[in-house]
């Protein structure tokens, strides 16, 4: 296939390049992936276009699963927002919508995400610092409050207690009088990143699952529009990953959530659709691109191949993307613009269906109106301005993306060996196989950033002497703690003890006799019961988790 005027012409030109590296940097991806000097043919001479690589919209989606791309559709504009109380990020979403966002994403405080009330002991001075403090259907009614859940597309960043918040949201739909076929939005809802990374978690796995079975199951049924759960990658790489690793990991949980449901009963292409991912976009620009290609092709490999879904739909990888905070740095904050920037720019050219840039102050504080407001506009002057929705997929067939997409593929499936060996997901999590290996790789990277093989501007090279941050930040007041105290207090003495105790006692009797949990939660919402009630009485039956130590 090639001549040999070619072959001695590569050979001369990878002299030269060789002789001309003086550099001490390593030129490798932020994952450790060698990177040669150049891309020629050969490099993906062995590759089969039709079966491999493709048409958009067309199996194995390797070039995206819309046809048309961004041309049919921009992707959506997403800001995470949700800080202080119920009604300071009612405000902050309102001024979102103002300003063209065009799809809610709410963060919860520390207590909510564990299933802790604002009135815990445990939630002393967390209460709606690092999101929104959310304890009962009251909460998230002023939450929502003036907002058509009918007519904007919501996603909740909320994992452990996933179910119960969720049954306030439908509950609050149901008050609207918005039917729940017209309900459109996302529950990050993935548990087992929780025990792999993140570590906010409250039951053991495998009671997890179950939970999590019943609301796949239930919004199949009832919700169809929403997407239950969006595997999450994202927190994965946060934790120090490599992209092989959030690629592998992310879809080996996905693969132990539908494994799960085929158990259950149900037929893949019933729930398969409404399964969704979650990624983050670091900070090397083409291996990142080249991992959400991989992940598109791996997974219509497997939807098809191994579980035999027969709907297209079914095969498709749909995927919210995230700039990477931990690439965030407090010394220089406005060099975090232009990291997000083009960590946005990857996540678009791999082809994401929602995206979230992170603001220039998220290492300092909560994102100040300022920073969000510049972080859309990072994605509007993307999307309007660059010309990159003109064509669809505008890197595929490149030597250099389509031979790191083949690399990060073939990783990707090692791993899955790996996880298969010790016995599956829930296994390899109880042994302490995923710590073990993302802590390694977090070790590697950090010593190649004190021995500058890596660097990263402002930290450890192009240093300035730290000053006073001169950039706006918010400030939340520890008047919220008190305000939502003095709330729940209230709702305690007002709602309807008999219906309360009665509702308590059907959630204990649904987690025993393996009735579906959601209509019980939902009709404990509707009688307010709190979130730390319904939490606690789960704990009763399934108890709590407690991570094996790994060295």
């Amino acid at each position: 296939m090639f001549s040999e005027e070619y072959k001695r012409a590569k050979e001369l030109y990878f002299k030269k390049l060789e002789s001309a590296e003086e550099s001490g940097m390593k030129f490798t991806t932020v994952s450790g992936q060698k990177i040669n000097p150049l891309y020629t043919p050969e490099d993906i001479s062995n590759l089969d276009y039709a079966k491999e690589i493709g048409f958009p919209g067309e199996y194995p989606f390797t070039r995206g699963i819309h046809t048309n791309g961004y041309r049919g559709k921009i992707w959506t504009m997403r800001q995470f927002a949700g800080f202080g109380t119920p009604e300071d990020t009612n405000q902050r979403f309102k001024y979102l919508l103002e300003h063209g966002q065009t799809g809610l994403s709410v963060a919860f405080d520390l207590p909510t995400l564990m299933g802790w009330d604002a009135d815990a002991p445990e939630s002393e001075g967390e209460v709606g610092i690092c999101g929104v403090a959310i304890s009962s259907l009251q909460d998230m009614e002023i939450l929502f409050d003036g907002i058509p859940l009918g007519q904007v597309s919501t996603s909740m960043t909320i994992n452990s207690p996933a179910a119960m918040i969720f049954a306030f949201y439908l509950a609050v739909a149901q008050k609207q009088g918005v039917p729940f076929n017209k309900l459109r939005g996302t529950l990050q809802n993935d548990i087992l990143k929780e025990y792999i990374a993140q570590k906010e978690f409250i039951f053991p796995p495998r009671p997890s699952m179950r939970i999590i079975t019943d609301m796949i199951e239930y919004t199949t049924n009832e919700v169809p529009q929403w997407n239950p759960v969006s595997i999450s990658g994202y927190h994965i790489r946060e934790a120090g990953s490599t992209a092989a690793q959030e690629l592998a990991y992310t879809l080996a949980d996905g693969f132990a959530y539908i494994e799960a449901c085929l158990e259950r009963g149900m037929d893949i292409d019933s729930f398969a659709p409404r399964l969704s991912f979650f990624f983050n976009s670091h900070l090397d620009f083409f291996e990142e691109i080249a991992k959400f290609r991989a992940a598109r092709r791996i997974y219509a490999k497997r939807l098809r191949e191994k579980y035999g879904a027969k709907n297209p739909r079914s095969w498709w990888l749909r995927f919210h993307t995230q700039t990477a905070g931990c690439t965030l740095t407090a010394q220089q904050p406005e060099n975090n613009i232009i990291r997000t920037a083009f960590q946005a720019l990857a996540g678009v050219l791999g082809g994401t269906q929602s995206l979230h840039t992170n603001s220039m102050d998220e290492t300092l504080a909560l994102p100040s109106e300022k920073a969000v407001k510049i972080a859309l506009r990072t994605q509007q002057i993307l999307a309007y301005e660059t010309g990159v929705i003109n064509t669809v997929d505008p890197l595929g067939g490149s030597y250099f993306i389509e031979s790191l997409t083949n690399k990060l593929e073939a990783e990707a499936n090692k791993i899955f060996a790996a996880i298969d060996s010790l016995g599956g997901v829930i296994q390899a999590i109880e042994k302490g196989y995923f710590q073990k290996e993302i802590a390694d790789s977090a070790y590697i990277y950090q010593k190649e950033l004190e021995r500058k093989e890596k660097y990263i501007v402002g930290v450890n090279e192009f240093v300035e002497e730290q000053g006073k941050v001169e950039i706006p930040l918010l400030q939340v007041s520890p008047e919220v703690e008190k305000q939502q105290k003095a709330r729940l207090a209230e709702l305690r003495q007002s709602r309807n003890q008999e219906a309360v105790a009665k509702s308590i006692k059907e959630i204990g009797e649904a987690a025993l006799n393996g009735r579906n949990l959601m209509p019980v939660l939902i009709d404990a919402a509707h009688n307010y019961v709190t979130l730390g009630e319904m939490v606690e009485e789960l704990k009763n039956h399934f108890g709590t988790y407690e991570e094996a130590v790994v060295f």
